[in-house]
């Protein structure tokens, strides 16, 4: 059975504005569904354990999808998920994979996270599929190659767009841009359409644009297991 790690937010501020934050429902019940679904394990983390906070606006009907209502319905992996282990804990030669779900959180904990970078770092030189969506991008660009190199340098990415944050009003609030960060560090940066599905696949690397893209990325992580 092949055994995927989920890294998750554990940030739910968003920056200044009085307002809650945190990792997106759909970017993560309809990739956990996508592989649990095909017999994958997974093993879910944060850097700091325990529940992960939901961002509450995907929460609302208006972002209702099938994973979305399955997941409100699902009592078991709400408590597994409200159970998380501490990213300081997990090994990454457990697993056959890594991906991680988006949400505005993964802005402020996730880019510099010293746990988090050397499980990527470990998972890329193991040659094992690294894959994110939306926001979570972010968590790649600090990422290094064994000669020191940016993980993303030279490889065709993709996350949430400068557009789609203009769009959200969020563009003033946010300390980082997806778009502009990858770009930053040698990123060879595409997007698709505001909204619209768009994945990026280079090698090992997985991406999606936005929260429509994420069930695209787990099938194309799917399929790079052979699950």
């Amino acid at each position: 059975m092949k055994n995927v790690l989920f890294v998750l937010t554990s940030h739910d501020q968003l920056g200044n504005t009085g307002h809650k934050t945190g990792f997106w429902i759909e970017e993560f019940a309809a990739p956990y569904y996508a592989l649990t679904d095909k017999g994958v394990a997974v093993t879910l983390a944060s850097p700091k354990g325990g529940q992960p906070p939901i961002d509450p606006k995907s929460a609302d009907p208006a972002f209702s999808t099938p994973a979305t209502e399955r997941f409100n319905q699902d009592a078991t992996l709400q408590a597994k998920l409200a159970d998380t282990l501490p990213l300081a804990n997990v090994n990454a030669d457990a697993f056959d994979a890594v991906f991680y779900p988006g949400g505005h959180g993964p802005l402020w904990d996730l880019v510099d996270n010293t746990d988090s970078l050397r499980l990527i770092e470990r998972f890329a030189a193991a040659d094992k599929p690294v894959a994110a969506v939306c926001h979570a991008s972010i968590a790649l660009v600090n990422a290094r190659k064994a000669d020191g190199s940016p993980l993303v340098a030279g490889k065709a990415v993709t996350g949430f767009s400068n557009s789609e944050e203009d769009a959200v009003q969020l563009t003033q609030i946010v300390p980082h841009l997806v778009e502009d960060a990858l770009q930053a560090q040698g990123g060879l940066y595409r997007k698709g359409a505001d909204w619209a599905p768009f994945v990026v696949e280079d090698g090992l690397l997985i991406t999606g644009q936005n929260p429509a893209s994420s069930e695209a990325v787990a099938e194309k992580l799917l399929h790079r297991l052979g699950a």
